[in-house]
């Protein structure tokens, strides 16, 4: 069990005010990656960036392929970069192997031959340990499911967590999806502007 997996699960299991977008996944799941390297030793940090240490067998190919993927010389990689970098389709990747796992099954209607629509979670112990890990109130998985919009938790209480590495990984990570929202409003008005030019408003 992974903190990537078990924020997925929430997100898929958890009611949320408005729909979690997949680019604010993307990164809020490349972060997690991150805490579980902290975690295992794999990386630590000297102010924003990630420096590479061991690669220990991680249990998870995932996790694996973040460890490996880690920038190996200096003047290394911040946490933003990282998070920009190794979060391009990420929530696809961990969607695909919860799916290959068998901790989501895509529903089969009885007139249509193909699984089609979105996967659901089955009972599995993976969805049981996340579910024990957000009721827990998990300050990491809060965290990061405050970036994505499912938990109101205010973006200052991370900094009540003890280890400081951590803390500078949630604030990366709630400073990378507002920048993104930043460029998905700016966008909306441009095109909103274009629209307009060619109706000669």
């Amino acid at each position: 069990m992974t903190t990537p997996r078990d924020l997925l699960i929430i997100t898929m299991d958890v009611t949320s005010s408005r729909p979690v977008e997949q680019g604010e996944l993307s990164l809020a799941l490349a972060g997690a990656e991150l805490i579980d390297l902290i975690a295992a030793q794999a990386l630590s940090l000297d102010g924003e960036r990630l420096l590479p240490g061991p690669q220990p067998a991680l249990g998870d190919r995932l996790l694996d392929e973040a460890a490996a993927a880690l920038v190996r010389e200096e003047p290394y990689e911040s946490a933003e970069d990282w998070l920009w970098r190794r979060g391009r389709d990420l929530s696809a990747a961990y969607r695909t192997a919860l799916e290959a796992e068998g901790d989501t099954v895509r529903p089969r209607h009885p007139w249509i031959p193909l699984r089609t629509g979105p996967a659901e979670l089955t009972d599995s112990p993976a969805r049981r340990h996340a579910a024990e890990r957000w009721t827990s109130g998990d300050p990491v998985l809060a965290g990061l499911a405050a970036a994505v919009g499912i938990h109101d938790k205010p973006t200052e209480e991370i900094t009540d967590l003890a280890d400081d590495a951590v803390v500078t990984v949630l604030a990366a990570v709630h400073e990378a999806v507002t920048e993104l929202e930043g460029v998905r409003q700016r966008r909306r008005i441009e095109e909103a502007a274009f629209d307009n030019i060619w109706r000669g408003q």
